[in-house]
């Protein structure tokens, strides 16, 4: 990997990556307003990052003018390249301990109800920076009681200890991506594995079934509608509550290219198709990224008052996640799809 980071993912001269014409539902909204400002300057005072600015996410404008973003964790150097993402790449500096204290402040300053957690890939660690999460969740239950937890979290090369300190912090939703679909795995995230992700998604569900599960995929790099329909039949099948569908979107000429643009109908489409097979939920649109209405999703699925509240007010003592056998939980395989 690069000692320098850097945003770049493929070369333009041998790959066409000529930007197609964008329709007409896709409009992204320009950043402005007080409560942006308030955001972003909050955000430069804590020296904390978010995937919104890292990842350029069209829906910046939306949320962080609404009080709302999604916290990067865990530096903003990733150690894998895939071709979709605008975040660094390259080796990145050593884990800062106190990085969660201070996104755990910065939730109780912006009076958040839901906070979303992701993280870039620390594939340098054995542990792939899961304690950093863990100390995340339980530091925002001290210190801002009340607000529901969702983290966004890597894949950790499919290992079970990594999860389970995650899942031992118990967040109200523990998401992971799939992103694409199998046959264009290693186009779109090289170092990424299918099955590292079957094994995150079915693993957490099997080691606390009352954490929801979410994941998302991304549409307009070369798949088919039925390929796409797959991937969330697979997903079901490994007991994902959420799940939210949106448009690729080239953040430059160094990155793959967008195939074809998806019609709002389509999205409509697959949106019917996931509540036909059961998901709880299905974000769709053009626009439509891993956090987007992310507070909406719980207070409908009513986490807050279920789990948070009860019938005591407050956070009660959870339950501990019930015995597992080895057996019962799904193995990673090594390497390819």
């Amino acid at each position: 990997m690069p000692k320098t980071p850097t945003r770049d993912r493929v070369d333009p001269v041998k790959v066409n990556t000529a930007p197609l014409r964008r329709p007409p539902w896709i409009r992204v909204r320009a950043p402005s307003g007080e409560t942006y400002q308030q955001v972003r300057t909050l955000m430069r005072g804590k020296s904390l990052h978010t995937v919104c600015e890292e990842a350029m996410c069209p829906n910046l404008g939306e949320c962080w003018g609404a009080g709302t973003a999604t916290f990067l964790m865990l530096g903003n150097v990733c150690t894998r390249t895939c071709g979709f993402c605008d975040v660094k790449h390259g080796m990145p500096a050593a884990l800062d301990w106190l990085e969660p204290e201070r996104v755990a402040q910065a939730v109780r300053t912006m009076n958040l109800q839901h906070a979303v957690i992701t993280s870039v890939n620390r594939d340098e660690r054995g542990d792939g920076g899961a304690p950093i999460f863990a100390m995340l969740i339980r530091r925002i239950r001290e210190i801002h009681p009340g607000c529901s937890i969702e983290v966004l979290i890597p894949d950790f090369k499919g290992s079970l200890e990594a999860l389970k300190i995650v899942m031992d912090a118990r967040p109200e939703i523990l998401n992971h991506n799939v992103e694409t679909v199998p046959r264009l795995f290693k186009a779109v995230q090289p170092q990424d594995n299918y099955a590292w992700a079957r094994a995150t998604l079915t693993n957490a569900k099997r080691l606390d079934p009352e954490v929801l599960t979410k994941s998302g995929i991304m549409v307009g790099l070369g798949e088919t509608m039925d390929e796409v329909k797959e991937v969330m039949r697979d997903l079901r099948s490994w007991g994902v509550d959420i799940l939210t569908i949106g448009q690729y979107l080239q953040p430059s000429k160094k990155h793959l290219p967008i195939e074809r643009y998806y019609t709002p109908e389509e999205f409509q489409e697959l949106h019917d198709f996931g509540m036909e097979i059961g998901f709880r939920w299905v974000e769709s649109g053009p626009l439509v990224r891993s956090s987007y209405h992310a507070a909406e999703q719980v207070r409908a699925l009513s986490i807050v008052h279920r789990k948070l509240y009860g019938a005591g007010g407050g956070h009660p003592a959870p339950p501990p996640p019930a015995e597992i056998s080895p057996e019962d939980l799904v193995l990673p395989v090594p390497s390819g799809n």
